[in-house]
């Protein structure tokens, strides 16, 4: 194919890898364990990804990223669109950085297949949709190991996947760039049409509410919205390079603005995780900002860049208001004052394996330290405000509000200081093999849940590269285009549908184009404790049942659900002009028991041609229960969906 040629040019050179030499350090013992842990983690991340020889995801396509080899208790052997758009984009920056092969497992071979099962992604119709007309298929979170879709229940669409993705598509093509200035062509060719479906789906969706990294609250998360951002700022500046044109990065100043007016808690002093989402009890206080911010890192950008950058003051407050929420919350803390560094977990209220502190996230409190660390000592100054004096006093008692100038260096060694806390923690509760699974036992420090798991190796590598002062490309947050804020914000988005399309050159399969319609169903129900509501139907995209409960596959969605007006909903692209059987169902999470309906129902999607969206509004009838409260009436549809 075409693109073996281009990724051919990115010969690995077999040299000395920069991270593992020349260290000056505190602390040696921490030295020798990161010099031997960066390879471990480097070559694990690797291995759980499916290829020729690997007896460890032996079951996994070529090219697609296992979140880990962990088959029960829990069952992560399959491949997430963002944990594989994460872990390639460490790779890529791996092979720009110089970094040698990894046993037989080239990082240019890497890139080729992970170039080549991403475009057979896309074109795989799952419960999320298809490609075609509408791009919604994009937004399915995850598929088995070997490329086929998932029917069970889960948390979808997820919309960080499709940013992520071009994102790392675009760190690939200035990869290829670096070797070959003269690749223009080939790459538009190639990976243009990659990155472009995926900057569609980011254009069309950026202002629908999904699911979060964490695949628990539907609503309008900080950590994708900023994803997004990113993705279509930099299509905008790769369209020009590649002379294409890129309508959907149009809407950037829209989710600049967006980001910038609705998530900060100034009586908090935290960015919130998640707006617009309903049902949530826990307090926001979450992970997400810090991973969002370390995304969006560009070490040319300023503290005060549109894109929020680890160096901001509401970036460092929430790092504090987060590390501070597990303090006194974890026995293996010991209730640890600052500047000590203590383990960490997404957010407080956590309950998924009891609650307990992650990999990932501890190596984030240290990574995002280390970027805003370079980014002071790039700009030669600190600017320290109310919104981020209380973070730093934590670290260096002495600070005041002002610019700082003179003793930068100081509150540099400070925040690094502080940073390779969080890295010795790691060290101790890292098991003598080096595996890194996905949490920490709150209490024994025994590592629990997912063994090996690829994310958690791939956020050691990134967190040690930034310690070592190896940076990503810039990919433009400091650019006009990056900070172009629109004065007035307004819930607009791209309609892409019909102009989503499979990359054959990068080897999608040749999907049919079909005629279908969209329909929007609704239901009033008031759930009981533990209940979630879902629907099925005669179509592919609502698992082809009314009755059996392995393939209940489409969730509904709550953001509109308000006591006066329980009302959950979910679109759903069908066959146009074809009548539609289906039914609601209940899951019980305490028992994982299903109740369907007992009526059957039918809605009459628009014909071919006919841009009519069908909305059905249904009131719940399930065996011994009925739905007894108000009714309301049938909203505009759009301002359903496309919602603020």
């Amino acid at each position: 194919m075409v693109f073996k040629a281009i990724l051919a040019a990115l010969a690995v050179v077999a040299s000395a890898h920069p991270v593992l030499e020349n260290r000056q350090s505190q602390s040696q013992s921490l030295e020798e364990y990161i010099a031997r842990q960066f390879n471990i983690s480097l070559e694990g991340a690797i291995r759980n990804i499916g290829g020729a020889n690997n007896n460890i995801v032996e079951a996994a396509g070529e090219g697609f990223v296992v979140a880990s080899p962990s088959t029960e208790a829990p069952n992560y052997f399959f491949t997430w669109t963002r944990d594989s758009a994460l872990t390639e984009l460490m790779l890529i920056d791996e092979l720009i950085f110089g970094t040698e092969s990894v046993g037989n497992n080239s990082l240019q071979v890497l890139a080729e297949q992970y170039t080549t099962a991403q475009a057979q992604l896309q074109t795989v119709t799952n419960p999320s949709g298809a490609l075609w007309p509408a791009g919604q298929g994009l937004g399915e979170p995850k598929f088995y190991s070997n490329g086929t879709r998932f029917n069970g229940a889960w948390g979808r669409p997820q919309n960080d996947g499709p940013a992520l993705r071009a994102s790392t598509f675009m760190e690939i093509a200035e990869a290829i760039f670096q070797r070959n200035p003269n690749a223009a062509t080939i790459v538009g060719n190639v990976y243009w049409p990659l990155i472009y479906n995926d900057l569609l789906y980011v254009g069309q969706y950026w202002n629908t509410t999904s699911y979060d990294l964490w695949e628990e609250v539907n609503g309008n998360s900080f950590f994708t919205t900023t994803a997004q951002h990113r993705a279509l700022v930099q299509g905008s500046i790769w369209a020009e390079r590649l002379n294409r044109t890129c309508e959907p990065c149009q809407q950037a100043p829209q989710i600049a603005c967006f980001l910038a007016n609705n998530f900060w808690n100034e009586t908090g002093g935290y960015i919130l995780a998640n707006i617009n989402a309903n049902q949530v009890t826990r307090s926001q206080i979450n992970a997400d900002p810090i991973l969002a911010a370390m995304h969006a890192f560009d070490i040319n950008a300023t503290c005060d860049a549109a894109a929020l950058q680890p160096c901001n003051s509401r970036i460092l407050s929430s790092h504090k208001i987060w590390v501070d929420s597990f303090r006194d919350l974890y026995p293996i803390n010991d209730n640890a004052t600052a500047p000590a560094a203590v383990l960490v977990g997404r957010y407080s209220e956590d309950v998924y394996y009891n609650g307990n502190p992650w990999y990932i996230t501890t190596l984030a409190a240290a990574e995002l330290l280390y970027d805003a660390a370079a980014q002071f000592s790039k700009q030669g100054s600190v600017t320290i405000d109310e919104t981020s004096l209380p973070f730093w006093q934590d670290i260096y008692p002495d600070a005041q509000e002002g610019t700082v100038t003179e003793s930068v260096d100081s509150l540099v060694t400070a925040m690094t200081d502080y940073a390779d806390g969080f890295v010795s923690l790691v060290q101790q509760y890292t098991p003598p093999n080096g595996t890194l699974n996905e949490q920490i036992n709150k209490t024994t420090g025994e590592p629990v849940s997912a063994i090996a798991l690829t994310w958690s190796y791939a956020a050691f590598v990134t967190a040690i590269e930034r310690r070592e002062g190896n940076f990503p490309p810039s990919w433009g947050a400091n650019s006009p285009t990056a900070n172009n804020v629109a004065n007035m914000c307004m819930s607009s988005s791209y309609n892409a549908t019909t102009q989503y399309s499979p990359a054959l050159a990068a080897g999608a399969m040749n999907v049919t184009e079909e005629c279908e319609s969209e329909v929007i169903f609704q239901l009033l129900w008031v759930t009981g404790s533990g209940e979630n509501t879902y629907l099925v139907g005669n179509t592919s995209i609502l698992g082809n049942t009314l009755e059996d409960t392995d393939n209940v596959i489409q969730v509904m969605r709550t953001n509109n659900y308000t006591d006066p007006e329980p009302k959950w909903f979910v679109p759903a692209w069908v066959p146009a002009g074809v009548p539609i059987e289906y039914k609601y169902v209940l899951l019980n999470s305490t028992d994982n028991s299903y109740t369907f309906e007992n009526v059957t129902r039918y809605a009459y999607p628009a014909s071919c041609g006919n841009n009519t969206v069908v909305t059905t509004l249904d009131t719940g009838s399930f065996p011994g229960r009925s739905y007894d409260g108000p009714l309301v009436e049938q909203p505009d549809v759009r301002s359903e969906v496309h919602f603020r």
